[in-house]
């Protein structure tokens, strides 16, 4: 029985290691649900199985470059990574040329977070001077201006968890996060001690960006998740990690 299950593991270790690689960014800002990184690899989170069912739907290999969120573009322009996902188009001033748009799979909301029972702000301007908790390398287009002014001031972090631990502590007053990573981080806290959704910033359709490249199967890549969408894996893959409360869409979202 051992000399069967060795047998069946060689074989299954070569028939992995005899797929074409397909290389996927992962941003080493991302904390759970979207991801949870042990030794410079992604183990689990919400991209991290919509990569793995991906890479099976196509039949290929993931390989998996960890890279800090400012240094993405600079790999993309490289030809260092073949996919990256979990993105948005309003993230970019210009249309990448050489990433060809998958269709929109998942609707994330930012939002203002703040501590439990302090007053919620019906717009971010009428906040008073102030640090708000921010990611390193994220772009917030709503509060740019403010930011500009000067009525506002990023404190960045280098992770949403550590933004949102932050905020926890008192810190600072508010913070930025999508929907999803605050519901994540409210799991288990009492009723009293959850962090308070006040306002929402933005909305987002993201998919993924495949390179356009004869080497690798991109239009494959692109039908996968055509084929993933409508079968319902994009949603079930989210609704694993959907803590209660949270509120974000996958199907019918906005191109």
């Amino acid at each position: 029985m051992r000399r069967l299950l060795a047998l069946l593991l060689l074989w299954t270790t070569h028939s992995l290691a005899d797929l074409p690689v397909l290389r996927f960014s992962v941003a080493e800002s991302w904390s759970m649900p979207l991801v949870r990184i042990e030794g410079d690899q992604p183990v689990e989170g919400l991209v991290f199985d919509l990569i793995q069912a991906l890479a099976q739907e196509v039949g290929v290999r993931p390989e998996y470059h960890v890279l800090a969120r400012l240094r993405m573009q600079q790999a993309m322009d490289a030809g260092d990574i073949d996919v990256r996902c979990y993105v948005s188009s309003q993230w970019f001033n210009d249309r990448p040329g050489n990433f060809v748009w998958s269709i929109p799979l998942i609707h994330q909301r930012d939002v203002l977070v703040g501590r439990p029972g302090d007053a919620a702000p019906a717009r971010p301007e009428q906040l008073p001077p102030q640090a708000i908790g921010t990611v390193l390398g994220y772009a917030y287009g709503t509060l740019e201006p403010l930011f500009a002014q000067g009525r506002l001031q990023r404190e960045d972090s280098r992770s949403q968890q550590l933004a949102l631990q932050k905020l926890q502590v008192g810190r600072y007053q508010h913070a930025v996060s999508n929907e999803l990573s605050v519901a994540w981080f409210n799991q288990g806290l009492p009723a009293g001690q959850r962090l308070q959704v006040q306002a929402v910033l933005e909305e987002q359709a993201l998919g993924c960006m495949v390179r356009n490249d004869p080497a690798i199967p991109t239009q494959g890549v692109l039908r996968a998740l055509v084929r993933m969408r409508q079968s319902g894996e994009i949603e079930r893959i989210v609704q694993r990690y959907g803590a209660t409360g949270y509120s974000g869409e996958v199907l019918g979202v906005r191109p």
